[in-house]
Order: C-alpha cells, then sequence, then structure tokens
C-alpha cells in the first residue's frame, strides 16, 4: 500500500528481457534505504516487487500483463520514473490510498503554464470516467493528485485536469510530460468498490 507522496525521481538503468517478463533496474537513493529482498517499491505508480538490491539500485520483474496495461510497456534505459517505498503502520497519509494496480494509461492532451501552477488535462477512457469525480483523488504516474476539472459524461471525449504547483513538477516526472506523452492511472479504490457493487444491483432485483 503507497500514499501518492513520491519520494524521489530515480531512474531506468538497464532492461533486460526475460521469456514472459522483462526485468528492470532502478537507480536511486531515498527510496532504497532499509529496503530488503521482497519489498514493494512503486515505480511511475506501478507495484514492483525488488528482487535484488544494493545501495543505489534494485531490479524488479514486470509481468506482461502488466507491460500491457502500463507505460512499462515504453520502458527505455535512462528513463526518469518516480519511486515510492511501501507506506509504513502508522504514518500519516498524506496523500490517499494507493495500491499499485494499475487501471490503464491516459495521453496528455495539453499543458497550460500560469504564474503560480501548471494546469495538465489528460485523456480519459469511457471506461475509467465513471470513477473520476470533481475534487476527487486520482493517481498519475504514482502520484496522488486531486482532480481539479473534468469532462460532463455527454461530451463524446472524455478528460480531466489536474493542476500542480512547482514542489510537485519539480519533484516527480510530471514536470517533464510533453502532450501526446502516456501515463499510468489508477483510480479511487473506493470508486471502483461502489462501481462494482452497483454492477451486481440489476441482477439482484432481477432475481428478488
Amino acid at each position: 500500500m503507497f500514499t501518492g507522496l513520491i519520494e524521489e525521481r530515480g531512474t531506468i538503468t538497464a532492461i533486460e528481457q526475460l521469456p514472459d517478463a522483462v526485468r528492470l533496474t532502478v537507480s536511486g537513493n531515498t527510496a532504497l534505504q532499509g529496503v530488503q529482498q521482497g519489498d514493494s517499491i512503486a515505480v511511475s505508480g506501478v507495484c514492483l516487487t525488488v528482487v535484488e538490491h544494493d545501495a543505489t539500485s534494485f531490479t524488479a520483474d514486470v509481468m506482461e500483463q502488466t507491460l500491457a496495461m502500463t507505460t512499462m510497456r515504453n520502458a527505455s534505459v535512462g528513463l526518469p520514473v518516480n519511486l515510492e517505498r511501501a507506506a509504513e503502520l502508522g504514518s500519516r497519509l498524506g496523500g490517499h490510498i494507493v495500491q499499485g494496480h494499475v487501471d490503464g494509461t491516459a495521453e496528455v492532451l495539453s499543458i497550460t503554464p500560469s504564474e503560480d501552477w501548471t494546469v495538465i488535462r489528460f485523456g480519459l477512457s469511457r471506461e475509467l470516467a465513471p470513477l473520476l469525480v470533481d475534487k476527487g483523488s486520482i493517481t498519475v504516474d504514482g502520484v496522488s493528485l486531486t482532480v481539479s476539472n473534468i469532462s460532463a459524461p455527454s461530451e463524446s471525449s472524455q478528460w480531466f485536469e489536474v493542476s500542480l504547483i512547482p514542489e510537485t513538477l519539480a519533484v516527480t516526472t510530471l514536470g517533464l510530460r510533453s502532450v501526446g506523452d502516456s501515463v499510468n492511472l489508477e483510480t479511487d479504490i473506493i470508486a471502483r468498490q461502489v462501481a462494482r457493487m452497483l454492477a451486481f444491483l440489476p441482477q439482484q432485483n432481477a432475481g428478488a
């Protein structure tokens, strides 16, 4: 379990192709403090398990399903990534509950800077659109953010916006994004649970 508060920006330093997976080596500093084999580290929002590690890097295997659903399919040596260690029991939950289970990807549609913040608009699939609400939580590349604007359900193309302060842009990979880039999305776990329960209501009513 994570909070979506990024601890540092790391870098992919090696990629090894396995029969049905990819093994990534990621460099870091803060995220490696106290790390042990088997620990979980969120890499740009994807929960990965530490296979090996040393003082400056760790390796993790990424399965085919994860590659298909996330931006990890486009991973390359030198790519910056957001890193966060799993939350410790009893620590402050500064962001929101993040599982590291990516629901899908989104495309950067526009970036609008201003003096105090930058607004980024992302395209949103119609499948994920019902799980986002204005002022609700969304995880973008592992970063816990608040939805600042969202498209109406009637619009043919769905989108949402986040407003980022300079600190967030400076310490995460969101400050490196350009129009057309893809990002990992994880919707709020509570929204997913509610959607799942509602999906069963017609069946339950039909059987009553």
